[in-house]
């Protein structure tokens, strides 16, 4: 499985695609963002905030775009080849989970160099440290979401899917705009979103505190519901393929 997984990253790193949006669009977008216009763009806890948003957005377009790769794998024929290996579909699913989730990290690590070096944000040497693990960690559920979009739909109704996943859930989770701006009652819906949970084990970690219990249990769920959809997804593949 090591072989395999070295081989996903190759693929994917080497995909100019995965650099300009994956990596360029979050930095672009938080710059923006921090820099245009009046309102909160001058705020130093806005950039810090918005900082952490949009690594997460980087990091969630990232895990969603692992899903892409598999829908054109499965249409190529490699799906196919995969299942001769002898490997059951658990640790299938591990392994380009864990491949994808490496290729999450330069979105993150840009974005917050993007914060430090260009918007002057200052933290603590510790809190960069988790700020960076814990939103490489917290993006897990993500890629599982997108492998299961990857092996259960068709290449091209993947990249539709992933898309409205990524604006909704983006938007949904308050990672473009603060939650406190929504009206009350998509404020409690979006409390319980993953990418609001995501986004918060980075907002708790610049404040200088652990991210709370509930924050932990939900994207706990969220890992075990969408690495189930996962797996099954790449079981229903075997059947349709």
């Amino acid at each position: 499985m090591f072989e395999y997984i070295k081989l996903e990253m190759r693929r994917t790193l080497r995909d100019a695609s995965f650099v300009t949006f994956g990596i360029g669009m979050p930095v672009l977008m938080y710059l923006l963002f921090t820099n245009i216009g009046g309102g909160q763009s001058g705020d130093a806890e806005w950039k810090v905030s918005s900082m952490v948003g949009m690594a997460a957005y980087g990091a969630l377009g990232s895990a969603l775009g692992t899903g892409t790769g598999v829908a054109s794998d499965k249409a190529i024929g490699w799906l196919r080849q995969m299942r001769i290996a002898p490997l059951p579909p658990t640790r299938v699913v591990t392994g380009r989970a864990i491949s994808g989730s490496v290729t999450v990290l330069p979105g993150i690590l840009a974005v917050l160099l993007s914060g430090a070096l260009i918007n002057g944000v200052r933290l603590d040497a510790w809190q960069w440290a988790a700020l960076t693990l814990l939103l490489w960690i917290g993006a897990l559920p993500f890629t599982m979401l997108g492998l299961g979009n990857g092996y259960r739909l068709s290449a091209q109704a993947t990249g539709v899917v992933n898309v409205a996943c990524l604006m909704g859930l983006a938007i949904l989770g308050g990672l473009w705009f603060p939650v406190s701006a929504f009206p009350g009652w998509l404020q409690k819906i979006a409390e319980y979103t993953p990418t609001h949970r995501f986004a918060d084990l980075g907002w708790a970690t610049s404040q200088g505190h652990a991210p709370g219990p509930a924050t932990v249990a939900l994207m706990g769920a969220w890992l075990v519901a969408f690495g189930a959809y996962a797996v099954v997804s790449y079981r229903r593949s075997a059947r349709t393929a």
